[in-house]
């Protein structure tokens, strides 16, 4: 009967040290919640135009968050964040997974230029000019929909 009692509390302990472990882990994992998203239409020197389906990071929270933690942003969908006032708003990649690329966007909604990032760097990243938005892209799409500096978002007010 002694043994028994003994490894009873042992057994018992095995599951629960395995339970703390694993909410130990997930507790450092930041949990990825989607925000409100949004169709944006770009329209191209050419006069025409390419859809992309769009986070909106508006408040300092969404913006802080950005795409933090996510393993994945699928072709033809992107972030837009969106500031109070025009400002050289700068960017860099601090846990985040994927390479990204950004465009700098005016108040007016004119892109101003675009810059790839790489994950994990804590360099800052930031437009030669004040803008009042950024819009995160999968790394190279916006090479690949054929928009460049110029060219022009709406549906980002």
């Amino acid at each position: 009967m002694t043994n028994f009692s003994w490894k009873l509390p042992a057994i018992k302990a095995v599951p629960l040290l395995f339970f703390f472990f694993l909410n130990a882990n997930f507790l450092s994992c930041t949990p990825v919640q989607k925000m409100e998203t949004k169709e944006l239409s770009i329209t191209r020197a050419s006069g025409d135009s390419v859809k992309i389906m769009a986070e909106i990071a508006k408040t300092d929270e969404e913006r802080r968050q950005g795409l933090m933690f996510r393993e994945e942003l699928p072709e033809g969908e992107a972030m837009l964040f969106v500031f109070e006032r025009d400002d050289r708003h700068s960017f860099w990649m601090k846990n985040t997974l994927i390479p990204l690329s950004i465009a700098f966007i005016s108040s007016e909604g004119e892109i101003v230029e675009i810059k790839d990032m790489q994950p994990h760097n804590e360099n800052s990243v930031a437009p030669s000019r004040m803008v009042r938005y950024a819009l995160e892209a999968p790394q190279g799409w916006f090479d690949r929909a054929g928009i460049k500096a110029g060219d022009t978002i709406t549906g980002i007010k």
